[in-house]
């Protein structure tokens, strides 16, 4: 089921995106921030959630705080990726517990995690990149991963399913995805050369092109659609299709919803996706 929900206010303010194509599975914790109902102040006003963007650092503990509490995830469940637009995927144990608030992420260049155990909470950041997020609920399991536009090509989000199968026993056709909040196919404008990286990956159908813009000079960029390119890559990893939901929320639309880098030329905070299993 495509789509997703803002909350209402919560305790704080706290207010985050939620998926109706998760709705159906009461042992999942699952949510991406909004910028509302935090403590952090200006470009990273008000819910910011990396370190080193300009923010205070008791801020951004205060911010996972508040959010903890209204998902009811438990005080050093969480497990952070290190994201470098890489396609590497890792698995995560009960030993990662507290991995970016409690203790520094020992690993680098991880754009991906999976875990089959309960009460850990994967984390992942995007300000326009695609958060997607993917559960089992047959062999209890659960990934999240971060695609940018070279993780995307690179088929980040086939190998975190392909992942899932292979330590867990996944059969890729019982695993649910949810295409999260980014930079939609309208906003998305890139140059030839990303375009055609694309089109080698997906073919034209991810592909958005425009009339000229009347000058030989200043012609219309094509633009990608990152949602479309993430839901084949989830396909042809052996997901089907009615088990892939696109949020459709749109990042650089609503950048006084999420961060946004292009909306706000980079000077800005950082969303999180939370992915957790109750039991």
């Amino acid at each position: 089921m495509d789509g997703y929900i803002i909350t209402e206010p919560l305790n704080n303010g706290v207010e985050v995106v939620q998926f109706p194509a998760f709705a159906e599975f009461p042992e999942l914790v699952h949510a991406f921030s909004t910028r509302k109902g935090g403590v952090s102040t200006g470009h990273c006003a008000t819910m910011n959630f990396r370190f080193g963007l300009g923010d205070e650092d008791a801020n951004v503990r205060e911010n996972y705080r508040r959010i903890f509490e209204v998902l009811g995830i438990p005080e050093g469940a969480e497990v952070w990726t290190a994201q470098t637009h890489t396609t590497n995927v890792r698995v995560a144990t009960a030993e990662d517990r507290g991995t970016g608030l409690v203790r520094e992420v020992p690993y680098k260049d991880v754009d991906g995690l999976v875990t089959d155990v309960p009460w850990l909470a994967l984390t992942v950041f995007s300000s326009d990149c695609v958060p997607v997020y993917l559960y089992d609920p047959v062999r209890k399991a659960i990934g999240v991963c971060h695609a940018g536009w070279r993780g995307t090509v690179g088929g980040i989000s086939a190998k975190t399913a392909e992942l899932m199968r292979d330590t867990y026993g996944c059969n890729p056709a019982n695993i649910h995805a949810v295409i999260g909040p980014s930079i939609g196919p309208e906003c998305f404008e890139v140059g030839e050369e990303v375009a055609e990286e694309f089109a080698k990956a997906f073919g034209e159908s991810v592909i958005l092109r425009g009339e000229s813009a009347g000058t030989q000079s200043e012609p219309v960029k094509p633009h990608v659609d990152l949602w479309l390119a993430n839901k084949l890559s989830l396909m042809s990893a052996g997901l089907s299709e009615e088990h892939v939901s696109v949020c459709g929320l749109c990042t650089m639309c609503y950048p006084d919803v999420v961060f946004s880098h292009r909306a706000s030329a980079g000077k800005r905070g950082s969303n999180a996706g939370f992915l957790m299993m109750k039991e």
